[in-house]
């Protein structure tokens, strides 16, 4: 049986560690790559990352919450080229659900949860953000040059 796309997604979140954040703000557009969690909600999937609050894109989000993102490795055989491309919205995570994003970003990346001083210390300084998808495209020319399915259902 053929994986559906929503499949094939998730695979490919879970197979990945770094996505591209573009933003736009008054001094122009920015992208910047963050480590991702994914988190899985009854109401679909959203993608966890923190930043510093002074990082340009944090200003950015700060004034315009819409962005794009790009998830891929470093291909150098088109045919091969795997990828996801979204646009959707980040919100800030604050209060007690930062202990959930937290712990979400701490299972993927267990540096997070026994993190030496140092990094305990920048941690204690960054914010926790969600990236939500409105559209959300999976690239993948192993199924044919530029084939892309959107995926409608991402609930797999």
């Amino acid at each position: 049986m053929k994986e559906s796309p929503a499949a094939r997604l998730q695979a490919f979140l879970q197979s990945h560690h770094v996505m591209t954040l573009a933003t736009v703000g008054t001094d122009g557009p920015w992208a910047a790559a963050v480590f991702y969690a994914i988190e899985t909600t009854p109401a679909g999937r959203a993608l966890l990352f923190l930043s510093s609050p002074r990082s340009r894109h944090a200003e950015h989000l700060a004034r315009d919450a819409r962005v794009a993102v790009t998830i891929q490795r470093d291909y150098d055989d088109w045919p091969e080229i795997t990828g996801v491309q979204a646009e959707g919205t980040v919100e800030r995570i604050d209060g007690a659900a930062v202990a959930a994003a937290r712990a979400c970003y701490a299972e993927r990346f267990p540096l997070v949860a026994r993190a030496p001083a140092r990094v305990a210390e920048a941690l204690a300084r960054v914010h926790w953000y969600r990236f939500v998808p409105l559209r959300l495209y999976l690239i993948d020319n192993r199924l044919g040059f530029g084939h892309r399915d959107k995926i409608e259902d991402d609930s797999a």
